[in-house]
């Protein structure tokens, strides 16, 4: 009897390649790897190899890079979904969409579970397994680093662990941050973040660019153009979200944008600290307010802006098939049918400075907003209207007046 299979979320790292002998040793299933490429820019060369070498039946080497741009990524930019005033989400928006490539596989295979290897203390399992619930409850989920067959705590017991079973792969015991890389960002934790008192060193860490000290001394002009609030050409070369996105990652880090030290309240309930690499992200969400400020009303701003905060949360906290971001969704793609037009500004040393911005769609009147008496406005008008805006702050203070007397 053909034995039953199990899709494990692959990286070819260290967690991972423990995973596989034990996954066959303690419920003796068949093991498919399944690796999602997210734009994470790592060599994925001989990865097919390693896997089989480890016990795998096959792997899956999946390129979504542009589904994750143009599904996962722009609804974001779009919403302005910042977590906690800070965080620009980059691995909380790429889990949902692994989380549904797992499950297609599965599919696919006919598999009877689905393994993960995010640690007890994380938020990346409840977004994993989040995900998997919504699309796919019937199978099985996985949690390595939650099952009591578990028994590694450290990368020396898993490298102790794989040796013991024949795998000897060129994996270090040596320290290095904890690093969650895609098109959109790369996360750093550990060593001496782990201690908030600590600054980070900056020159051992970064990964897509430098510190603004170290940028360029000369400023760098750039454009964006945005159709219905989707990100089509830079400095006039059209090209697809993806591209955009690597072509901003470049500019941005060449000049010290992007870069956060955050201390984030997780799902779980503990605080953690991590420095974030977001170059290209930090400028598109930039240019794309810029441009929401010349299109939107008053009060469609107000509400976008409760309704981003929103989409953020429910991005982190790993809602994302959910009829709650659905709906949040909805309303953030009616209000980008004019969000159209041209963003301009300069890099320097860490700074996005505007340099103007353009929209077939603008509200900005000059005739009305001019200090120069127009046609359009009457000074005269005001007075009715701060009347009445007034009147409940006015009667407020009637009563009073007459109760201290």
């Amino acid at each position: 009897m053909a034995k039953e299979k199990v899709i494990l979320a692959y990286s070819g790292g260290l967690d991972t390649t423990a995973i596989i002998p034990w996954l066959k040793e303690n419920f003796d299933y068949e093991v498919v790897c399944v690796c999602i490429d997210c734009g994470q820019a790592e060599e994925l060369d001989g990865l097919e190899e390693r896997a089989k070498f480890c016990g795998a039946e096959k792997l899956y080497i999946l390129d979504v890079t542009d589904e994750f741009a143009d599904e996962y990524i722009v609804p974001c930019v779009q919403a302005h979904a910042v977590y906690e005033n800070k965080y620009l989400l980059g691995t909380s928006m790429a889990r949902p969409l692994i989380a549904k490539k797992l499950v297609e596989i599965a599919r696919k295979e006919n598999a009877a579970a689905i393994c993960h290897g995010a640690t007890g203390k994380g938020n990346d399992q409840i977004r994993f397994e989040l995900g998997i619930k919504a699309l796919a409850p019937d199978i099985k989920i996985i949690a390595a680093w939650r099952n009591d067959k578990w028994t590694m705590d450290s990368r020396e017991s898993e490298i102790e662990y794989c040796k013991a079973h024949g795998i000897d792969l060129p994996f270090s015991a040596d320290s290095s941050y904890s690093r969650d890389r895609n098109l959109w960002h790369i996360s750093h934790e550990g060593l001496e973040l782990e201690d908030p008192a600590n600054m980070p060193n900056y020159d051992h860490l970064l990964v897509l660019g430098t510190t603004p000290e170290k940028a360029p001394d000369e400023g760098e002009f750039v454009s964006i153009s945005f159709e219905k609030g989707i990100p089509t050409a830079v400095n006039g070369e059209k090209m697809k979200v993806s591209d955009v996105i690597r072509k901003l990652n470049e500019l941005g880090g060449k000049h010290g944008i992007g870069i956060i030290d955050i201390v984030e309240n997780r799902v779980v309930g503990m605080k953690s600290r991590g420095v974030y690499e977001t170059p290209g992200g930090t400028i598109l969400y930039e240019a794309h307010q810029q441009l929401e400020e010349l299109i939107l009303d008053r009060e469609t701003t107000k509400t976008k802006l409760d309704m981003g905060n929103l989409f953020a949360q429910i991005v982190y906290e790993g809602k994302w098939f959910t009829p709650l971001r659905e709906a949040v969704q909805a309303f953030i793609e009616s209000t980008q049918k004019y969000v159209t037009g041209e963003v301009k500004f300069k890099l320097y040393k860490g700074n996005i400075i505007k340099a103007g911005e353009t929209s077939p769609y603008s509200l900005y009147n000059e005739s009305i907003a001019s200090f120069t008496t127009g046609d359009l406005y009457d000074h005269h008008d005001a007075e009715g209207f701060i009347n009445l805006f007034g009147l409940a702050s006015k009667v407020r203070g009637m009563k009073h007046q007459e109760l201290n007397k």
